[in-house]
């Protein structure tokens, strides 16, 4: 499979790069961007290729979903990232300004699923909560006696008198983050359902008033860097924090999830769906630079590879949930034929 990869793309690469393959052979690295939750596998893959290969690790950077489409997006040749993370699909109108700046050979790599966790301290409080309870709490507007108005709640109590009486404290991805644009989708989308005057709004203004983010405190945006609201839910027993199941899964010692409609992020209610909040991780290769970039068939090979995304794999230990086994073998095959995603309009 590996001899595959190696082979099958090498020719059309150098044409696709043309004037541009001679510079980019000098580019010793491989250069990552992306979502900040696929990150860390994308870093653990890095190490394991360095150590096998006893080549130059990649260069990963944490830029977010949106960030890194934008900069994948923006050409062919060395000055241009060759794969991004992402903690969703790639939308119709990145597709679109991929194909505008000459992108136009990606192959979509799904790699697992992820659970988007909302977790606290484990010095806080048990807790559980629904997703309503969450679209009252992070709204910028919600329904108050079959009204909907500027979100009042600034302690959970106020949502609900079984909740704690502490400050609605929240600590989450900014706009251009995957892992927003999923809590959106998965939670706040589904929890402004339960209400009557938020439901009968016409679908546009349903989507507005249900997607956007309270910006009067309760809710901070924390920038890109998980690991800074790790720090923050350590400091304060009260706050909450979202970020990928990974996080979770590796700050588990001083960490723990928040039930949501009564059932908690685990690699096995992820698996079986029970979870309600859970997502498929990707990343995306620019085929253009597919045998002319050093390493990157390795690279893309190794990602793959049973030993890394399979049952049991390096990356399930780090709390990627894997693949079915028939769906990592057509990944693969995507992989190795450097199949190019179709238009997701």
């Amino acid at each position: 499979m590996k001899l595959a990869l190696l082979t099958g793309v090498a020719a059309v690469a150098l044409t696709a790069l043309g004037a541009n393959a001679a510079y980019a052979q000098s580019r010793d690295q491989i250069r990552i961007v992306g979502s900040s939750t696929v990150f860390p596998y994308t870093q653990a893959v890095s190490e394991q290729f360095s150590a096998m290969t006893g080549g130059t690790a990649p260069v990963v950077e944490s830029t977010g979903t949106g960030g890194g489409m934008q900069i994948f997006c923006g050409g062919v040749g060395p000055d241009h990232p060759d794969i991004t993370g992402a903690s969703r699909a790639m939308k119709a109108s990145e597709f679109e300004l991929c194909q505008q700046n000459g992108v136009d050979s990606v192959t979509e790599v799904l790699i697992g699923y992820d659970g988007l966790s909302v977790a606290h301290s484990q010095q806080g409080p048990d807790l559980t909560l629904t997703k309503a309870q969450l679209f009252q709490a992070l709204a910028a507007q919600v329904e108050v006696d079959g009204e909907i108005v500027d979100n009042p709640y600034t302690n959970w109590s106020e949502i609900d008198p079984s909740l704690p009486d502490a400050a609605i404290t929240v600590f989450g991805p900014p706009p251009t983050s995957g892992t927003r644009d999923a809590f959106v989708e998965l939670v706040m989308l589904e929890g402004c359902e339960e209400f009557e005057a938020i439901a009968a709004l016409d679908e546009d203004a349903m989507e507005e008033t249900c997607s956007r983010m309270r910006q009067d405190g309760p809710f901070i945006e924390a920038g890109e860097n998980d690991n800074l609201i790790v720090q923050r839910l350590n400091a304060d027993a009260n706050a909450l924090g979202i970020f990928g199941y990974s996080f979770l899964y590796e700050n588990s010692d001083t960490l723990k999830p928040v039930a949501i409609d009564g059932v908690e992020p685990s690699p096995e209610t992820i698996a079986d769906g029970s979870y309600g909040v859970s997502r498929p991780l990707f990343f995306y290769i620019k085929n253009a630079h597919r045998g002319v970039i050093p390493g990157l068939e390795e690279f893309v090979s190794e990602y793959v590879s049973e030993e890394s995304f399979g049952e049991g794999g390096y990356l399930s230990e780090r709390g990627l949930i894997p693949l079915p086994a028939e769906e990592r073998d057509a990944t693969r095959e995507a992989v190795a034929n450097a199949t190019p995603m179709e238009d997701p309009s």
